[in-house]
């Protein structure tokens, strides 16, 4: 009898629910990162290298003048300061994530985007996937094109409720946005960011080697589409399957938008026509100003104010709507608008202890002792690597390249392929390291949680790094010069 209750016993304890491993927080792990960085500035020596004047006016540095100086390691103070001068550093990102935000939910208010949603989810009920390589094509050759991988950010709102509507999710919205971009912008075909810049600091014919870079970005991109479509598939077959299956806001989105198969279709008004058409003439000018005026974050933003406010006011709503508008979308990506200032303040400690060319000097002589036939593979490591604390094509070219670019000539790397290494060592990371404004703010817009993004694109990353060795090796192997 006395057995009974300790046997009874042991089965509620096996029958206990055992706690899963879960990913902290993202603040956590920024925090984490921001901490390490600080106790490395105690331990790695301080150095510099001197700055020049580099191509279209910007400052590069010199491969020949690095030279170690007085240790600066960060204090309780600048520890205590680096996430708010994180976020004073990353404000331009930040003021574009709360504009976006804002604009898309007054354009909400007005009716145009259930309206537009309802008319393609229609239009495309019977060959969804089929808006997937579309899109994403689009989406990547205008990325290689004019190299704005941030033009995710302007793609999500869009998208979004399609993808919802067509019985999709958010993840499925964010990669096809995230994916394609980075697919176009990574390899570089016409990219004036990464290819362009990196070329004119390796003292290279500018685009040349555009063969295997259109090679490159025809691998990268299929494969992004690969792994998106069979995601989509999965959760359009089985809902049960999405990575926001518990998540209440994705619930509140599904009962927004998909309708379409089951309510009766939306009709405009006479004014929801004019703000759909000034919707369009304001995107109009937003491409202009992209390609022809050099618009980036800033300018955009600034449009996006003058655009909601002035789509609001034609399609009828008050003063008082749009601005409450304004403050939705504001509230709405407000963890995502801290976390790229807060994942900035990794590089800002870097930068106050002076350890963060201390940390290219000592990649580029790790690269320099691989053997030749690694050495192209060293590079794209590197660049890789190095990416988790500058997340901006020119900028990490304008502090790499001038160091692979020599480096290449001594240890039987040509150039071409240096630059090929830094371009696909800096694009893909982007979208996997929180330390990447944009991309945090990206998913921010979609409501994915950091955690569940990296879910979804780690076997996406592995292959894509596996492509990337792949052409490298090629590269080494034909001493490619473009």
């Amino acid at each position: 009898m006395s057995q009974q209750p300790q046997a009874g016993a042991a089965e509620v304890a096996d029958n206990k629910p055992k706690r899963a491993l879960q990913i902290p927080h993202i603040y956590v792990i920024l925090f984490f990162f921001i901490a390490l960085a600080s106790i490395a500035t105690y331990f790695v020596p301080a150095g510099e290298y001197e700055r020049i004047p580099g191509p279209n006016g910007r400052t590069t540095i010199d491969a020949e003048s690095f030279q170690f100086v007085e240790s600066t390691p960060v204090g309780l103070t600048d520890f205590m300061l680096a996430i708010p001068n994180g976020l004073m550093s990353a404000g331009q990102v930040v003021f574009f994530t709360f504009m976006i935000g804002g604009m898309f939910m007054v354009l909400r208010r007005t009716g145009i985007i259930e309206i537009g949603v309802d008319k393609l989810s229609r239009k495309f009920a019977n060959q969804r996937l089929l808006m997937i390589p579309v899109l994403m094509t689009v989406f990547a050759v205008i990325a290689t094109i004019i190299g704005t991988q941030e033009l995710a950010l302007v793609y999500v709102p869009v998208i979004l409720p399609l993808m919802i509507a067509l019985r999709f999710d958010s993840v499925t919205a964010v990669a096809v946005a995230l994916c394609a971009t980075t697919a176009g912008f990574t390899t570089g075909v016409l990219n004036p960011i990464n290819t362009g810049l990196g070329q004119q600091l390796a003292n290279l014919p500018l685009y040349s080697g555009f063969g295997l870079r259109a090679l490159a970005f025809a691998a990268v991109l299929g494969a992004g589409i690969f792994f998106v479509m069979r995601y989509a598939r999965r959760v359009q077959h089985d809902p049960t399957q999405s990575l926001m299956l518990d998540d209440p806001a994705e619930a509140e989105k599904r009962h927004t938008y998909q309708h379409a198969t089951t309510e009766g279709a939306l009709t405009a008004s006479p004014r929801q026509k004019l703000a759909a058409l000034a919707t369009f003439a304001f995107l109009a000018l937003l491409v202009y100003g992209v390609l022809a005026q050099g618009w980036f974050m800033m300018e955009m933003a600034g449009l996006f104010i003058i655009m909601g406010i002035v789509v609001g006011l034609i399609a009828g709503l008050t003063t008082v709507d749009i601005c409450e508008g304004f403050n939705k979308g504001f509230r709405d990506v407000l963890v995502g608008a801290m976390i790229a200032g807060v994942a900035r303040g990794v590089a800002v400690v870097l930068e106050d202890g002076q350890i963060m060319d201390t940390l290219v000097f000592g990649l580029g002589n790790l690269v320099g002792e691989l053997p030749t036939l690694l050495s192209a593979i060293g590079m794209y490591f590197a660049q890789l690597g190095f990416n988790f604390v500058v997340p901006s094509g020119s900028g990490q070219a304008l502090v790499t390249m001038p160091i692979m670019g020599p480096l290449a000539d001594l240890i039987g790397v040509t150039r071409q392929t240096a630059v090929l290494a830094y371009q696909l060592g800096d694009g893909i990371g982007n979208i996997l390291y929180p330390t990447s404004g944009y991309f945090m703010a990206t998913l921010a817009l979609a409501g994915v949680p950091w955690q569940k993004w990296v879910k979804f694109f780690f076997p996406l990353f592995c292959t894509w790094v596996l492509i990337s060795l792949g052409f490298l090796m090629f590269a080494q192997a034909t001493q490619w010069v473009g």
